[in-house]
């Protein structure tokens, strides 16, 4: 006779709250595109973007690099969504071919069955709102979910009005709630030049382009039409502001520190490049197939060459000294990252002293998931789409390699900053509230809640070493 162990997973996973022959996640024009097509085919669709996003998390740069250059208007969910629509008319569409569209709808995790996960009841997607998280299934999935900025360090860099461009004009074009009014530009490529154009249209100042070549590297003709002041072979020397962020900017150009040049602005907008939004398939662990599709930028875009990454980071570093910020979430220093030691908010004995990139780089190469237990770089609300690429070029340098040779730190659900009250599954099936002590209670460090006021908790205790409670 076949004994099955009562506290395994198997067929305690619930069904899923919803199912659809296909779920879009991302709103914009590819997104939208694929929805209606496929419900006009006889497809049961739902299409789900995190727009509007809330004030709180606009706040601490989800789901792009929006730099502290929001306007109040971002704490109105009601206008906000009004200005969706107007930036998107397909949405209108979407409703009348019979697309389900839920706006101010997160997907925070991707779940595909496989070896590890064989108990699932199929594949899963993990949304939330404002009120309530649930899982939905689907038969095939879309992700439309676009580009973020890549983001680089210098001296001032981590204070208001300093941005990525994909958040400029999300808050400028989707949200109308840009504060800005007169802005720097850092690069010179076809993203750089159409933020420029986008700015000038708006009737938002361009104080200059920052490029650290000694040629404009989009097309020479746009950024002569533009007629706005281009500076090449410069980088940014000091960045200068008050209570309310960016007021100037200091170029030196990089043949000849003794010449700066001041600027003043309210933002500067990184325009280096953009790198794929595809942090849901990454953290699930899979690749894009048949199950599972990738339209539109996150399919098409591609990050600038390593050649071109390090020169920016060695660029931008060039005056940023080691106290220099890199991880704003949890404020890691260059220092501290290339230190590899603590946060600051825990004690540091002095063995840690001892401790640097280079004595665990003797160890074998590092990897940015290491780097990221050790202090704490990357841990932070953004799930470190501010400091991922800086934190690779920095492990690719003092390992002589191409960033493209190290990994990326990983991204794990959920992919967004979701509360737990909202994350939390309050109808939880009985079968599965049973599993938790045995699933989690490691006899040799804890002692399972049934456990406890028991003799068994003694035996625990005195027996097997664990002293805490779960």
């Amino acid at each position: 006779m076949k004994i099955l162990d009562p506290h395994a997973i198997d067929g305690k996973f619930p069904a899923p709250d919803e199912q659809f022959d296909l779920i879009v996640v991302g709103a914009g024009r590819a997104g939208t595109t694929t929805a209606i097509r496929a419900a006009l085919s006889g497809a049961s669709v739902l299409l789900i973007d995190e727009n509007p996003v809330a004030g709180a998390v606009i706040g601490n740069d989800v789901p792009l690099f929006f730099g502290g250059r929001a306007t109040a208007a971002v704490h109105h969910p009601d206008r906000l969504v009004e200005q969706l629509f107007r930036a998107n008319p397909e949405l209108e569409a979407a409703f009348d071919a019979g697309v389900d569209v839920r706006l101010g709808t997160v997907a925070w995790g991707l779940y595909v069955p496989n070896a590890a996960l064989r108990a699932l009841p199929g594949p899963l997607l993990g949304i939330a709102d404002a009120e309530a998280s649930r899982m939905v299934g689907f038969r095939r999935l879309v992700l439309a979910t676009g580009a973020r900025d890549i983001a680089m360090a210098f001296p001032g860099w981590d204070q208001p009005g300093v941005m990525g461009a994909q958040g400029f004009a999300a808050l400028l074009t989707c949200y109308d709630a840009l504060a800005s009014r007169r802005i720097v530009i850092v690069g010179s490529g076809d993203l750089a030049l159409q933020t420029a154009r986008l700015a000038l249209e708006r009737g938002i100042a361009v104080a200059g382009i920052v490029e650290i070549a000694d040629r404009i590297e989009g097309d020479p003709g746009i950024a002569e039409s533009l007629g706005v002041p281009v500076f090449l072979s410069h980088t940014i020397a000091a960045t200068d502001g008050g209570i309310d962020g960016v007021e100037h900017v200091t170029l030196a150009p990089l043949t000849d520190d003794a010449t700066r040049t001041t600027l003043e602005c309210d933002t500067i907008v990184l325009a280096i490049g953009v790198t794929p939004a595809t942090e849901l398939i990454e953290a699930a662990g899979t690749v894009a197939n048949g199950l599972v599709q990738l339209v539109g930028d996150s399919a098409t875009v591609q990050a600038p060459a390593d050649e071109r990454l390090l020169a920016w980071a060695s660029a931008l570093g060039r005056h940023a000294p080691p106290k220099t910020i890199v991880c704003q979430c949890e404020a890691v220093t260059r220092a501290d990252l290339l230190g590899v030691q603590p946060p600051r908010y825990l004690d540091r004995p002095a063995r840690l002293a001892t401790r640097s990139l280079g004595t665990l780089l003797a160890d074998g190469p590092a990897h940015p998931d290491q780097i990221k237990r050790l202090t704490r770089a990357g841990m932070g609300p953004c799930q470190g789409r501010r400091c991922r690429e800086q934190v690779r070029c920095l492990l690719a340098v003092e390992q002589g390699v191409l960033p493209s040779e190290v990994p990326v730190a990983s991204f794990r659900a959920p992919v967004r900053p979701v509360p737990l009250s909202v994350l939390a599954d309050w109808n939880e099936d009985a079968g599965m509230t049973a599993g938790w002590d045995v699933w989690f209670g490691i006899p040799t460090q804890w002692t399972p809640y049934a456990a406890i006021g028991t003799p068994e908790e003694a035996e625990h205790v005195t027996g097997l070493g664990g002293t805490l409670h779960v």
